[in-house]
């Protein structure tokens, strides 16, 4: 308990830092220096802390950590043309970007290289934007993180899409000439009143045979389908959003049987202003062959201190089928520039 009590102590502290003064002339000196549309460089620093309630490794059990460690340089060039690396150096140097484009018009590009395969709305944002600590656990259970492979995206009109062709291996460059189709289709309706409802679906067929299917242990025979749909709100005071996903294949681990793996997140939050965001989250994750079950329900505090430095803290409960309840509490200080 004493443990736990220092902990909280730590976390409400930091989260409850504010700065009063408006101005922040050394972010703007920073702007100027380092963000232009031909080389904008990005630094993503992220310091974490967990606890257990139960002295175990959920949530990665008692300890603090590094978070997401990162450098993003993209930019614009001549005829067009764009660029963008994001490397990672939390443990190792792990390139996570390099990725080459071209600009048709300013509403539709293509782009070519390594990058998310925007398959889920939760993968979209990078770490030092994401409403909670960690993804919704499908995104781990369904997908990779990193892609190699073609994109064409763009929107026009509220109308979106994104349709790519990749290896279906991740940043493994190892292939069996077999490829990945991806398709994403959205449309923003403008509510009025600064309000917007989107809506969308994402699909995948990856033909790779034998591949790993995220961290479910479980790897696809080939012809892997993944399906779902998401839906988003915004307005000044509340916001949310739902996204449900499925996939299925033929699952090596169980003779060739097919495996459905399902998944459905909901978020709800509201802006206290401009500062300061309360959410709740329901995490839901099914498998079908392995036979698991379990929700995840997270209370979240977002606080932005600085424009470049922000805080969240997220309380967690773990419900599993045949498992004990798991309780913990997380929490991140981070600098984003």
């Amino acid at each position: 308990m004493i443990k736990f009590l220092s902990f909280l102590i730590v976390l409400i502290g930091l989260s409850g830092i504010t700065i009063a003064q408006t101005q922040e002339p050394l972010a703007d000196n920073l702007t100027d220096k380092l963000k232009s549309d031909y080389f904008n460089f990005s630094l993503l620093l992220q310091s974490e802390g967990v606890f257990s309630f139960e002295d175990n490794d959920f949530m990665g059990g008692r300890q603090f950590d590094m978070g997401a460690t990162r450098i993003d340089i993209r930019g614009d060039v001549d005829g067009g043309f764009t660029y963008r690396f994001q490397g990672d150096f939390r443990r190792q140097v792990t390139v996570l970007d390099a990725q080459v484009g071209y600009r048709f018009n300013p509403n539709h590009r293509i782009v070519a290289g390594a990058f998310k395969p925007f398959l889920s709305i939760e993968l979209d944002p990078n770490p030092g934007n994401t409403l909670f600590m960690n993804r919704a656990r499908q995104v781990g259970a369904m997908m990779n993180s990193r892609e190699i492979g073609v994109t064409l995206l763009g929107q026009e009109s509220g109308f979106n899409y994104r349709i790519g062709v990749y290896n279906g291996t991740g940043l493994d460059r190892t292939n069996d000439n077999n490829f990945m189709f991806t398709a994403r289709l959205g449309y923003d309706f403008d509510l009025g009143n600064n309000s917007t409802l989107g809506l969308g679906i994402n699909s995948m067929l990856n033909q790779t045979e034998n591949h790993r299917v995220g961290n479910t242990g479980q790897r696809s025979e080939g012809d892997r389908l993944l399906y779902g749909g998401f839906l988003k709100y915004d307005s000044p005071g509340l916001f949310g959003e739902f996204e449900l996903l499925v996939t299925t294949f033929d699952s090596t681990i169980f003779d060739g049987n097919e495996e459905t793996v399902l998944g459905f997140v909901g978020t709800l939050g509201y802006n206290l202003n401009e500062k300061n965001q309360l959410l709740a989250r329901w995490d839901h994750l099914e498998t079908d062959l392995m036979n698991e079950s379990s929700e995840l329900f997270i209370l979240g505090w977002n606080h932005q201190a600085t424009r470049l430095i922000s805080f969240q803290v997220n309380i967690m409960a773990q419900i599993e089928d045949g498992m004990d309840d798991q309780f913990g509490i997380a929490g991140v200080m981070q600098f984003q520039f």
